[in-house]
């Protein structure tokens, strides 16, 4: 990968223009109350949110999205879901269309919000990131499907944050503080209960001594001591 490559990472993407459309099949909180979630407005919390869906399904097969407001898809291995994830990810078909096609609705209370962490001004390539959390479905498994990895793991936060600070796992400051944050948590069930405060975090490059650092927010600073 041209950013981060042999990082460990958390399967995510891009927004695709199309995921704010406004037709798609929704359930749980609306737009307008992932907005005050997320800071953002209501537009643009749409399109987060089917935005991490989407590429959770693309990149792991995962689904969050069912037959009713209620439900949830019971398994989504086979030769068509595999087709509908190609033309998710060559971008003929838009979750929208997708969704539609298979007559699903997508549970957005299945999510819960995170974190949100901005590149410093300092990289060349910057990048605008909001982290969600949310519970495997019952029934489905995850796949390696994704082109972006050439090995996929499936551990407890606690293990991933041992490994990373071991220097065994290589991660950027965003996914140990994240994991480091789950790693506090005894259940799931825990963490999706978790009142959460969303604030941007963004580091900062500066001179200290005459020697160039890269200054972490307070929050993420405390999982490197």
């Amino acid at each position: 990968m041209a950013f981060a490559p042999g990082m460990y990472v958390f399967p995510g993407g891009a927004v695709d223009p199309r995921d704010g459309e406004a037709d798609l099949a929704w359930s749980g909180p609306s737009p307008a109350v992932w907005g005050e979630a997320l800071n953002a407005d209501e537009t643009l919390a749409r399109e987060l949110v089917c935005a991490a869906v989407r590429e959770t399904f693309e990149e792991t097969l995962v689904l969050l999205a069912g037959p009713t407001a209620r439900t949830v898809v019971a398994d989504t291995r086979g030769e068509g879901w595999e087709a509908d994830r190609r033309a998710l990810l060559d971008r003929s078909r838009s979750f929208g269309g997708f969704l539609d096609r298979r007559g699903l609705v997508l549970r957005s209370d299945l999510l819960r919000p995170w974190a949100h962490w901005i590149t410093p001004k300092i990289e060349t390539k910057r990048y605008d990131t909001r982290f969600f959390v949310a519970a495997m479905p019952e029934g489905q498994r995850a796949r390696d499907v994704s082109t972006e990895a050439d090995r996929v793991a499936w551990v407890r936060p606690a293990e991933a944050v041992e490994r990373a600070l071991d220097g065994a796992w290589p991660m950027l400051p965003p996914t140990l503080a994240t994991l480091a944050d789950l790693a506090e948590f005894e259940t799931v069930a825990d963490v999706l209960a978790a009142s959460r405060e969303i604030v941007a975090h963004e580091p900062t490059a500066e001179i200290i001594d005459g020697e160039a650092y890269l200054v972490l927010p307070e929050s993420a600073a405390r999982h490197y001591r």
